[in-house]
């Protein structure tokens, strides 16, 4: 009999790629990994887990590679922990019959222009917003919607480029490098220009129409929006809950969502919950380790079984308080030392302590994800006691950074 295996298209640097290669492992499956450059990858070498070099952007070449890998092996999913690959995930699924998401459903919410039009037609509240191709139009928006406004790319995850532009100098200087080679285009350059919604920040994790858990972050300073802690599960009242699991299930239904995980972030305003964006896959890292220490539930494993077929299980086992505390530097430099992840990983409660960044790299800040050098996971019985453990995990761990000296330029 043939080994059962699954297919991971890409994988992740600081995501998910490597809960995929263990949960798959842990349900008795054989992971193949598809990726363009599958050696950026460390944790396939780590977990010596299976990799092929192919064209993850060509269904053809995919389709080729699954049919080759169909002579040796049981190919009963495949999937990604990846949002740009997701949607061409549902095509290859439908092309072999598999159960995946619906790549146009996909693909429409991928577009954050187009999914906030979906959402406002179908009367959801989302910020004010206008899409812009070029500086002038960024301007002429700006000055509609009224400072201060969100500027990012139209396409894209992880942060990258969004920034809160305060006055016109931030949003000139912001609008110059979104538009420049500075910043990788898919497609044809488009802007999102977006009212600043104020308020608590939460996000809804679902799997298929179930809102899993409510989860709510803090950010550093602004103006960009770089993670600083995420707590599970949100303080929420009866009535707040109800609204947002009530908005996060009205989205699922106009986008066209409703299979597989999404993430959906929200503020709170004055005028209630808002819609800052609707995440058609399952949220990165460590939400899915916040919900499994909050309530007993791994998302990642569930949806390998919903993706190969099989029945998932989202009852909650346990109810605890859990939380992730980002590492962020305050500059740039050189990364001399970092130490004491063993010791914060000691205290009693913490349950993951991650790090990226490794000694004698230089950091060059960008305000997104990538800013991170790791995080620190706790969990216990109440929410005081996880955020006094975190605390004195944090603290344990220290890090060096010597700023990089430039030599003055000299004339004569």
């Amino acid at each position: 009999m043939a080994p059962k295996a699954l297919i991971l298209i890409e994988g992740s640097t600081m995501g998910n790629g490597l809960l995929y290669v263990q949960a798959a492992r842990g349900l008795g499956l054989h992971s193949i990994t598809l990726a363009v450059d599958p050696a950026k990858y460390d944790y396939l070498r780590m977990e010596d887990a299976a990799a092929i070099k192919v064209d993850t952007s060509d269904l053809d070449a995919l389709i080729d590679e699954t049919c080759r890998l169909q002579l040796t092996y049981d190919i009963v999913g495949i999937t990604s922990s990846l949002e740009s690959a997701y949607a061409i995930v549902g095509r290859l699924c439908g092309h072999f019959g598999l159960p995946g998401p619906n790549p146009l459903a996909i693909k429409r919410c991928c577009d954050k222009y187009l999914q906030r039009e979906i959402l406002k037609q179908a009367e959801l509240p989302v910020p004010a917003f206008r899409v812009a191709a070029n500086s002038t139009e960024v301007k002429s928006a700006a000055a509609e919607i009224g400072l201060p406004v969100i500027l990012k790319p139209a396409e894209g995850s992880g942060s990258y480029g969004v920034k809160l532009c305060r006055d016109m100098d931030e949003l000139v200087e912001h609008t110059n490098y979104i538009f420049s080679a500075a910043h990788i285009w898919n497609s044809s350059p488009r802007v999102l220009v977006e009212e600043f919604a104020q308020g608590p920040h939460y996000t809804a994790l679902l799997m298929g129409k179930e809102v899993v858990a409510i989860a709510t972050a803090s950010f550093g300073p602004p103006p960009h929006f770089v993670y600083n802690e995420f707590t599970c599960p949100a303080p929420l009242n009866q009535n707040q809950h109800e609204r947002i699991t009530d908005l996060s299930q009205n989205c699922l239904e106009a986008l066209g969502l409703g299979w597989g995980p999404t993430g959906i972030e929200l503020r709170w305003t004055e005028h209630g919950p808002i819609v800052i964006e609707v995440n058609p896959r399952l949220s990165g890292t460590p939400d899915p380790q916040l919900v499994k220490l909050a309530y007993g539930i791994d998302l990642v494993a569930e949806h390998i079984k919903l993706v190969v077929g099989d029945k998932w299980d989202l009852r909650k086992r346990h109810s605890q308080s859990s939380a992730a505390r980002f590492l962020v530097p305050d500059q740039d430099g050189m990364l001399e030392w970092i130490e004491g992840a063993s010791s914060a990983a000691a205290v009693p409660g913490v349950a993951e302590v991650k790090l990226y960044a490794q000694a004698n790299t230089h950091l060059s800040r960008r305000g997104d994800y990538r800013d991170c050098l790791g995080y620190v996971v706790a969990a216990s019985s109440s929410r005081e006691q996880t955020a006094a453990l975190l605390r004195q995990a944090i603290d344990l761990v220290h890090w060096s950074i010597t700023p990089i000296q430039t030599e003055p330029l000299t004339i004569g």
